[in-house]
């Protein structure tokens, strides 16, 4: 008896749920730069008009990466069958973008684009722009091959600040129209950028829905 007493402790104690530690709760991350970029940032986006239950695009920053023999941040965007890197220089001059690949091509700027100038400059009224060379590359097994090149000119123009309501919140933000012009004509963009939170519009006209920092 005393041995089936036993045998019935031992397999209650078995049977009884185990207590196991809850994973920590990420914290979020603090963003104090006014054109954020510090490792492991990241934004959700939806397109303008789509319902919160659609899949998301989510765009990251991966950190210090190596494109074109300079020292750059790598940002990655992601969703529905999306996967691109970004190559950015950031710092004291405004944000350049060198240039942006996939798995199938590469696409290099000389000299690279500023997509932001300074943030002393960022207010209602600056324009900027100029030329870039471009250059695009396919990324086959076989290896790399140069595929088209061209001009392209830009002119961007930050056109008022406004505050605007998204999924994500509200945000003060400094619309930005993009122009862009090439050999088959010229495409018009709109961005909007809030200090510090970064672009709550897309040029893709993607809204901001979250984002894993404050």
């Amino acid at each position: 008896m005393k041995r089936y007493l036993m045998a019935l402790a031992l397999l209650a104690t078995a049977c009884a749920p185990q207590v196991t530690q809850a994973p920590p709760a990420r914290p979020e991350l603090q963003v104090e730069a006014f054109y954020p970029v510090a490792t492991g940032l990241e934004w959700v986006y939806l397109p303008e008009g789509e319902p919160l239950s659609n899949p998301p695009y989510r765009v990251r920053v991966e950190g210090p990466a190596f494109f074109q023999g300079k020292e750059v941040i790598r940002f990655r965007s992601l969703g529905r069958g999306e996967n691109r890197l970004y190559y950015r220089e950031v710092g004291g001059f405004g944000v350049r973008l060198l240039g942006f690949e996939d798995p199938s091509a590469r696409v290099v700027f000389a000299p690279a684009i500023p997509e932001y100038p300074p943030e002393g400059l960022l207010a209602p009224g600056y324009r900027w722009g100029g030329e870039s060379q471009v250059q695009v590359t396919l990324l086959t097994p076989q290896g790399e091959k140069p595929l088209v090149s061209g001009r392209l000119a830009y002119a961007f123009e930050v056109l008022e600040t406004k505050e605007v309501r998204v999924p994500a919140g509200t945000f003060r933000v400094f619309r930005i129209q993009q122009r862009y012009r090439d050999e088959k004509g010229e495409t018009l963009y709109e961005v909007w950028f809030a200090p510090r939170v970064g672009e709550v519009r897309t040029r893709e006209g993607r809204l901001l829905v979250d984002r894993n920092f404050r």
